[in-house]
């Protein structure tokens, strides 16, 4: 998240997959889950500039990847894709330059997540479940978390996870 919206209260609006925006053209089927691509925008709201697609090749087809956004990666959930001449297989992540357009062609029949987005405002750090733009928010979130300070997931208050040593 922004700093900004760090410390806001969670919040879930969900959106059925039939309100999320479907590009099927080319052999391509790409649904767009978050932020704008291929001249559609999904409605799934987000307080940064960033990308969540899925996408399924059949064989030969050419998924373009412009460059709007300057981080961007791709993971291979199944299937094989070529990219400038080099092969990819499934459980590979692969991240893009800056700037750079990227053709992905689907060797076989291919799924892949693409994610991309802005680059944030600033270092996070990541400890277990808990990521902050402060160590100190990080040291905070862990004491709450052993005193039992933490709200409990609706539905699911009968197990309790320590805290990972260390």
């Amino acid at each position: 998240m922004p700093k900004t919206h760090e410390e806001v209260a969670p919040e879930f609006k969900h959106h059925g997959a039939q309100d999320l925006p479907r590009i099927v053209e080319g052999g391509k089927r790409i649904s767009l889950i978050m932020g704008s691509a291929y001249g559609q925008t999904s409605p799934v709201k987000f307080p940064w500039d960033a990308l969540y697609a899925e996408a399924v090749l059949s064989p030969g087809a050419i998924l373009p990847l412009d460059p709007d956004y300057d981080e961007r990666a791709i993971y291979i959930v199944s299937g094989k894709v070529d990219i400038a001449g080099d092969e990819f297989g499934a459980g590979q992540l692969l991240v893009f330059k800056p700037g750079d357009r990227i053709s992905i062609l689907a060797i076989d029949q291919a799924r892949v997540m693409i994610v991309g987005g802005e680059p944030m405002d600033g270092q996070r750090h990541i400890w277990w479940n808990f990521v902050s733009s402060s160590k100190e928010r990080i040291d905070q979130a862990k004491e709450e978390w052993k005193t039992g300070r933490f709200d409990t997931v609706p539905g699911d208050d009968k197990e309790f996870i320590p805290l990972p040593e260390g």
